[in-house]
């Protein structure tokens, strides 16, 4: 009998993984991922057998890693977290009788909050501006109740070859609900090779270094600078 775990691997570097992720594809027969996933994990699984796809392949990707798990010890990865736009939610889709557990992992959103400070340290929401599969007309609306509701909003998917103006756009409507001096940062490979950080507010905001590598986090109505930190308050009485 077989099994299939779903794996976050975080953000891909493996000193970010979770022990259990790292137990996880260490006792598994079969790794199966995204091309791009599988080349951060070289380390661990090069005398392991995998199973790939490319970018669009999901389907594909999570009916083989079900048909392999009638017998085998499968791992399915997603980076970040599993359950947040990961594979989790279409495997147990179209999971039939198979057993199947959920590894969690590091999301984008704390990974880049970490490297800012603190930014998400009061409510906050994550919205992907990917329209794929889901329609324009509702993101935008996301969006606009996000903002209103003075919720930190972590953007992912924010910009690609061919979604040039979408993030403009959500900064835009945000802008509305917003001081001027409000703290917007873009964190491009969080967490690994290539990391790099970039901060503005919404006011001068620029899309230019902006893509589907980043991700792009505004404060809430009460989010600062200081000293380089990104930080929202909580709302604790601090004495000065």
């Amino acid at each position: 009998m077989g099994k299939l775990f779903v794996v976050g691997i975080g953000p891909g570097g493996l000193e970010h993984m979770t022990i259990k992720a790292l137990d996880t594809i260490k006792e598994s027969d079969i790794i199966v991922g995204y091309t791009k996933y599988l080349e951060f994990l070289q380390p661990l699984i090069k005398d392991k057998e995998t199973v790939s796809t490319g970018m669009m392949g999901e389907e594909e990707r999570c009916r083989k890693a079900l048909e392999l798990a009638k017998d085998k010890v499968v791992a399915v990865i997603s980076t970040g977290d599993a359950g947040i736009y990961g594979m989790a939610g279409l495997i147990l889709e179209l999971r039939e009788d198979e057993e199947v557990e959920i590894i969690p992992g590091v999301t984008a959103s704390s990974s880049a909050g970490s490297v800012l400070g603190a930014p998400l340290m009061h409510d906050n929401c994550n919205i992907s501006l990917s329209d794929l599969m889901t329609p324009y007309e509702d993101i935008k609306k996301r969006v606009r109740l996000a903002a209103e509701g003075d919720f930190i909003i972590s953007l992912y998917n924010p910009k690609s070859k061919k979604r040039i103006t979408y993030l403009r756009e959500a900064i835009g409507t945000i802008k509305e609900f917003r001081p001027a001096s409000t703290p917007v940062a873009v964190v491009k490979n969080a967490l690994r090779e290539g990391q790099s950080i970039n901060i503005y507010t919404i006011e001068n905001f620029d899309d230019s270094e902006v893509d589907m590598f980043s991700i792009v986090i505004v404060g809430n109505s009460k989010s600062f600078m200081k000293d380089g930190f990104f930080i929202t308050p909580r709302g604790y009485k601090i004495d000065k």
